[in-house]
């Protein structure tokens, strides 16, 4: 194991600055509604940022970048397929799903608000998310591990091993220690030291060739169809990519971030600041992975995940490439602690309160929702540990799984009046399955992006039985009216 000093140095001033953060937001955190939502008391600035970090994890750095460095700029489309998706969720989810989680009950979490916006006495609905949560989070908190391990393996020469387990004390203990307030506070710091980072490492390779078309040509003389926005894409594939922007409107993580902000009308300003650092990040993103093309021509990189990190240390001084590196380590943690977070309140707030203790004080929840982020984190430990994992895989399941299973469920819960209980069961429950499925066989039809068809059977089972057995509850029907007047009036 080797260390570069001005690199450590940086590094570690950086994780201190975390587990601060940690401390002062442990300190305001007094009940599970603290260290779930956070009172309900985020800012514009705070929530976009929070939203965007949280989002785009360590793929942004690591996944995306190796996509773009090994197929070229067609990989793009992911990035477009993104944008209009979260512009989507912020347009039309973000206020209605902030009032009618409120409305419902003051719902903290999602099983929470789908079993009382659909008054569901059985409570399978509640049961039966909070499963689909806990499975596809342990995966999305895995990719987010093995992230990490990439990050202090390539950067202080750690084994795999011993650098998974680094990355996941540190992530673990501040999530652990403050609860919601920690991880949005550093999410806001780790956006901004994300788009620094993702814009200072494309620019010095651009300016290094001499301009964006002398570094056109260099990549066209290492792979010709680099530059072409279709080389190599098959509708399928094309659809696929175009696809990833169905998801927004099903990931928990996010979802939170809308439910826990100051007042429906300070997400209109939210959602500017949110688009445009995310249209900037993207921008990073791919041109760092196009710029590794050139760049590494002529000693191609073994694992292409490492091309962001690997040029970092090769461009910058080692105090400049510690920043950098703490940039990486700020993506991966943005994600993995709203994971870990959410995964958390299921299980204390849905599971142990409804089930167990009924009676449990907050204290115990904090407790039970503290001892579950560490249980959850070494469940994904195991799964991470596979030393072939690729981040953008693990991403890719986890969001397709999320996006069909919840996608349709949020926002026909949001703008069909008579959708039922039953119908948000079953949609929900077959997306999940056909995701599970679908990602297990290939070729022809196989080879589209899991959440294609797990989104349209999710949707198409709500319509077909809410049509069937529409919903009657005269209570039922009243708080969704109440739910709609107050959207229409915040």
């Amino acid at each position: 194991m080797t260390f570069n000093t001005p690199l450590l140095v940086t590094f570690v001033a950086y994780l201190l600055l975390i587990l601060y953060v940690g401390v002062k937001a442990y300190k305001r955190t007094h009940n599970l509604g603290d260290y779930i939502l956070g009172g309900r008391k985020l800012g514009p600035v705070v929530t976009a940022l929070s939203v965007g970090a949280s989002d785009m994890s360590g793929w942004l750095l690591l996944g995306l970048p190796g996509a773009i460095y090994l197929s070229g700029i067609s990989e793009i489309w992911i990035g477009i397929g993104l944008i209009i998706g979260a512009y989507c969720n912020w347009y039309f989810v973000a206020k209605p799903l902030r009032v009618f989680s409120a409305h419902a009950s003051d719902s903290l979490t999602l099983p929470d608000y789908f079993e009382n916006r659909f008054d569901d006495k059985t409570r399978i609905l509640r049961v039966s998310s909070s499963f689909v949560i806990l499975l596809f989070f342990t995966f999305y908190t895995a990719s987010g591990l093995v992230g990490g391990a990439i990050l202090f393996e390539n950067s202080f020469g750690m084994e795999y091993s011993t650098a998974l387990l680094a990355g996941a004390f540190i992530i673990v203990g501040y999530t652990f220690v403050g609860g919601f307030l920690a991880v949005v506070w550093t999410d806001a710091f780790q956006a901004i030291l994300m788009l620094a980072a993702i814009i200072i490492a494309p620019a010095a390779v651009i300016s290094d060739a001499g301009g964006v078309s002398a570094l056109a040509e260099q990549m066209r003389a290492v792979s010709p169809g680099s530059t072409s926005l279709f080389s190599g894409l098959t509708l399928l594939g094309f659809v696929s990519l175009m696809a990833w922007g169905l998801g927004y409107v099903g990931q928990p993580h996010i979802l939170a971030r809308f439910m826990a902000a100051e007042s429906p009308a300070k997400l209109v300003s939210a959602r500017r600041i949110a688009m445009l650092w995310m249209i900037f990040v993207l921008l990073g993103s791919v041109a760092t992975g196009l710029a590794g093309i050139a760049y590494f021509a002529d000693a191609p990189l073994v694992n292409p995940e490492t091309v962001f990190i690997t040029l970092s240390q090769s461009l910058f001084n080692p105090w400049v490439a510690g920043v950098i590196t703490a940039a990486i380590l700020s993506a991966i943690m943005s994600t993995i602690d709203s994971q870990l977070l959410v995964s958390s309140s299921v299980i204390s707030e849905d599971f142990y309160r409804v089930f167990v203790r009924p009676g449990a004080s907050d204290a115990e929840l904090l407790a039970v929702s503290r001892g579950a982020v560490v249980i959850i984190a070494l469940v994904a430990l195991l799964i991470a540990s596979d030393r072939d994992s690729r981040v953008l895989d693990l991403v890719s399941y986890a969001w397709a799984g999320f996006g069909a299973a919840f996608g349709p469920l949020i926002v026909f819960s949001l703008f069909w009046r008579k959708m039922t209980a039953l119908s948000a069961v079953v949609g929900m429950l077959l997306g999940a399955i056909t995701v599970v499925i679908w990602s297990n066989l290939s070729g022809g039809i196989f080879d589209l992006y899991e959440i294609v068809p797990g989104f349209l059977l999710s949707s198409l089972a709500i319509v077909g039985i809410s049509l069937l057995r529409p919903e009657t509850k005269p209570s039922t029907l009243a708080q969704y009216d109440a739910a709609v007047r107050l959207t229409a009036q915040s």
